[in-house]
């Protein structure tokens, strides 16, 4: 909570608040209806969601301030709390000291909830399931979490599953690149680093690339979370929780979706390992976990029984007895994108096809009919069941029965280190690699995946600690560090194959085919049609989805990540010896409008620089030069058509792509023949990542003629001015319109203004959420800068304390502004002295905005008197929408009269006037 808070902008009755006039009808009858119980019953079953609802709030204060009438004493703790800027602690203070001081204090702050509630995202969610549930809330917060204890004859059985199902998960087998350690086994306690589960997912077909637009969504949802619309849940919290979407007595279904590699697995191993240990979900007496990838080797019909049996054979004939408690059960599926069935949630069918109903764990069906009948709660209704996905295949579980669906951004903040810590055993070692990861800007975006930290600790480590390597040769763009990735694989597997390019030729082709048709698993069939054949060596670059003894047919085969088989496919454009028209070959890839080819054509503009070859042809022989040539003159080709062609957001996407060629190219050579001249650059409305900014700035930082840079309404944020940073001096023109860069934007910004070599002569930072804050480093700035003279600060919070600041700084005789423009700033009359003394001494202001403030007719004429100073070079005044009388008529006609050049514009419209109009 922001310091000084005031607690008359937000006025709440000490007193029983007046509901009975609120709009909220519904829930405030029902509050009203509450009982004492209920009413607490209420508060602790939705606890966790109101923490997160009101954290941060400042009407925090004032919540106390009510309830303390009630017989709460201790407000000012929370006062307290709140200016030491400890929001998470202050909201859990809140509600232990009203649940502590009984029923009057809680009917206050559910009470304050219902008329503080609009545009509190979190809280509106929480009072409109109230609202909709009505009595029956209290039906579903009775549902008993400790159910009736384990039959003694079930005792052992259930500690033998537990016991089996620790050793099957308290260990991490995790991929290396060594011959002789190709798995290391770690502890899973150990291992573990904590996701960020968001409690909604967003369920949409994606057009891009698909790990290229989730890492832009994954901004997005950052976004979303700073402006507290998320709720954040716990794995303890899927099922039984305030969470659930859908209220229901037979049982729940949970969905929990996330890219490839950002941990669905290692979190359901962790949710297992967690029942198995007695720390979570005890009142599910026995949990049962499948992987699709395994069902997929199950052909023809089985039962429920046969299909536990066939996972967990020492249940022998004992399943009948937990088939009478299907509450006390819990199934796991994980996994769904990798089924080869398709299960059709929508699909009525199922409800009349006696062949497809599955009501009865003894009865023979399809595998995929046992999953879609227990989600469904019609097989062992009351059971519990938690589905994972690839939000590829979410939209199979569009009409499931699904109480809630959660989604895995990631790591955020702090994690990303920690896994480093935990991944490294040498913490001097983590400490090196994650520096070197988070002074990269582009590799720190990518770590907010797992999977994506482990092969940034795979290929980083080596550098740190091995002494025949120097640090300067660290990769900074991703095709170094994947070139470097297959590197360790070659240098450790290599001696086991005679000729390891025709291997990974052979391996290319059959990834490039796997790109463009979107296919990631592999079978025997696909390694024959290529000629690869199993081997130690092809190990390091394939993985075994699954090792069935009893049928090789059911193994299949799928690179580590994704993003590994875009590599091998791009790579192998440079092992084949006759590479044809490679130009037209990258041109079809390139046309692909849903991004497929994306991250591949990346690669391969990546692998043309000498930087990303050289590792590689030491164990693969040189790259063909003419396709190196091709490739940069097809990169060289992209650019210079793309250029020009930014009109349409479509076509400034593309250039935004072609930028990322030239950047992974690290060819400045290329870029400064295809870029070098460019005296324009519009990106505006194209939400820019921060991985985009640092491309953009690598391009910038190349080209010696930018004028003008139009980056309004991008949404970079202070994340991604930062990365832009270094090269906004040497722009004219710079747009930043609507961006959110705040005050420490701003401070950025002064850096670059600071700069003796700052050409910038225009910057618009209107919209940017600035406030007094910024204005002592902007001050700064404008004082010894020489080349700004048009500066829009429109639409932001300065206040009279942010404009106090910046009219010392127009005071300056160094001070070069023209034009400055304060509009809509939340100016009083009391800032008008000190912008009175600047008008009266500045040489070089002519044109002033303060439209859509609240000068008042008294600000009005403080600053008539400096408008008739005959110093006072200002030729046009804007003064719209500033409550003005007709008491400062005289004033102005006065200044008009006195100076000859001097125009007020929109006073009260878009017209110049007159002194005789203004009397």
């Amino acid at each position: 909570m922001a310091a000084g808070f005031n607690s008359r902008e937000y006025p709440i009755s000490s007193k029983r608040l007046p509901l009975d006039n609120d709009p909220n009808s519904k829930i405030t009858e029902f509050l009203r209806n509450c009982k004492d119980d209920q009413l607490l019953l209420l508060t602790k079953f939705y606890r966790d969601r109101i923490e997160q609802a009101i954290e941060g709030v400042a009407r925090l204060c004032l919540i106390f301030a009510a309830c303390d009438h009630s017989g709460v004493k201790e407000s000012h703790k929370v006062n307290e709390m709140a200016d030491n800027g400890n929001p998470a602690d202050c909201s859990k203070l809140l509600l232990d000291l009203v649940i502590e001081k009984g029923s009057r204090a809680l009917r206050v702050m559910w009470e304050s909830f219902v008329e503080m509630h609009r545009g509190l995202p979190k809280l509106e969610k929480i009072l409109r399931e109230l609202r909709t549930l009505g009595p029956d809330a209290f039906v579903y917060m009775n549902i008993p979490q400790g159910l009736s204890e384990i039959p003694s004859h079930l005792k052992d059985l259930q500690q033998k599953h537990k016991e089996t199902l620790w050793v099957q998960t308290e260990t991490l087998r995790v991929n290396t690149i060594l011959i002789k350690e190709k798995v290391k086994i770690f502890q899973l306690v150990d291992r573990y680093a904590e996701l960020m589960v968001i409690s909604h997912v967003r369920d949409r077909r994606l057009v891009e690339h698909e790990l290229l637009a989730r890492g832009r969504d994954h901004e997005e949802w950052r976004e979303k979370l700073l402006r507290k619309e998320l709720e954040k849940i716990r794995t303890d919290q899927l099922f039984q929780s305030s969470f659930s979407q859908r209220k229901s007595k037979s049982g729940n279904s949970a969905a929990v979706s996330g890219v490839p590699g950002i941990g669905k697995t290692t979190m359901v191993q962790k949710i297992v390992y967690d029942w198995a240990t007695g720390k979570i979900y005890p009142h599910f007496q026995f949990v049962f976990s499948f992987k699709f990838r395994d069902l997929n080797t199950i052909n023809g019909r089985i039962n429920l029984r046969n299909l536990i049996l066939f996972f967990y054979p020492y249940f022998g004939n004992i399943l009948g007895e937990l088939w009478k408690n299907p509450e006390g059960l819990l199934f796991i599926f994980d996994g769904l994108d990798e089924f080869k069935d398709t299960i059709d949630f929508a699909d009525n069918r199922r409800n009349t096809e006696p062949h497809s109903m599955c009501t009865d764990p003894e009865f023979w069906c399809k595998v995929s009919d046992i999953v879609y009948s227990l989600i469904q709660h019609k097989l062992l209704p009351g059971c519990s069941v938690l589905v994972t996905s690839r939000p590829t295949a979410l939209h199979l579980l569009e009409k499931a029965e699904i109480s809630v669906r959660a989604e895995i951004l990631g790591f955020v903040g702090d994690e990303r280190k920690e896994y480093f810590n935990k991944f490294f055993e040498d913490q001097t070692v983590a400490a090196a690699v994650f520096k070197h990861v988070e002074e990269n800007e582009i590799l720190y975006t990518m770590c907010y995946n797992p999977s994506y930290c482990s092969i940034l600790a795979l290929s980083l480590g080596p550098f740190f600690t091995q002494r025949d390597r120097k640090q300067q040769q660290v990769p900074k763009t991703i095709t170094q560090l994947y070139s470097y990735y297959i590197y360790n694989i070659l240098k450790n597997h290599g001696r086991e194959i005679e000729n390891p390019r025709d291997v990974l030729l052979k391996l290319g082709e059959m990834a490039y085919t796997g790109v463009s048709k979107k296919k990631i698993v592999f079978g025997n069939g696909d390694l024959i049609e290529y000629d690869l054949q199993p081997s130690q060596f092809l190990s390091g670059f394939l993985m075994e989805l699954l090792e069935r003894d009893d049928s090789a047919q059911s193994v299949v085969y799928t690179f580590p990540h994704l993003t590994i088989q875009e590599f091998v496919s791009a790579l192998t454009q440079f092992l084949t010896p006759d590479p044809g028209d490679i130009g037209k070959l990258l041109s079809e890839a390139h046309s692909k409008e849903d991004g497929r080819f994306e991250i591949c054509l990346r690669f391969v503009a990546g692998l043309s620089s000498p930087q990303s070859a050289r590792p590689l042809e030491e164990f693969l022989g040189p790259f063909l030069h003419q396709t190196t040539c091709r490739v940069i003159d097809w990169v060289k080709e992209k650019v210079e058509g793309q250029i020009g062609n930014t009109e349409t957001q479509t076509g400034k996407r593309k250039l935004l792509n072609t930028f990322h060629y030239l950047f992974e190219s690290q060819n400045k050579a290329l870029a400064q023949n295809t870029v070098g001249s460019v005296k324009t650059l519009s990106f505006s409305e194209l939400r820019l990542t921060p991985i985009d900014c640092a491309v953009l700035s690598h391009v910038i930082g190349l080209c010696d003629t930018i004028k003008h840079l139009n980056l309004r309404q991008c949404y970079i944020q202070c994340e991604g001015l930062q990365r832009l940073g270094p090269v906004l001096h040497k722009c004219q023109e710079l747009s930043l319109r609507g961006n959110k860069v705040g005050d420490s934007g701003v401070k950025l910004l002064s850096a670059a203004l600071r700069n003796p070599e700052c050409k910038i002569q225009k910057l618009d930072l209107d919209v940017n959420a600035l406030t007094d804050s910024c204005a002592e480093d902007l001050a700064s700035a404008l004082s010894t800068n020489h080349s700004l003279i048009d500066l829009n600060l429109g639409y932001n919070k300065l206040g009279d304390s942010g404009v106090k600041r910046l009219s010392v700084a127009l005071r300056n005789p160094d001070c070069k502004i023209q034009k400055l423009h304060l509009f809509g700033n939340a100016l009083t009359d009391s800032c008008a002295e000190d912008l009175a003394s600047a008008l009266s001494t500045n040489r070089s202001l002519i044109h002033l905005n303060l439209g859509r403030n609240n000068l008042g007719d008294s600000g009005v004429k403080r600053l008539s008197v400096a408008l008739r100073n005959p110093d006072c070079k200002i030729q046009k005044l804007h003064l719209k929408d500033n409550a003005l009388a007709d008491s400062c008529a005289e004033d102005l006609a006065s200044a008009l009269i006195k100076r000859k050049l001097l125009k007020i514009g929109r006073l009260f419209g878009e017209y110049n006037l007159s002194p005789l109009e203004i009397r």
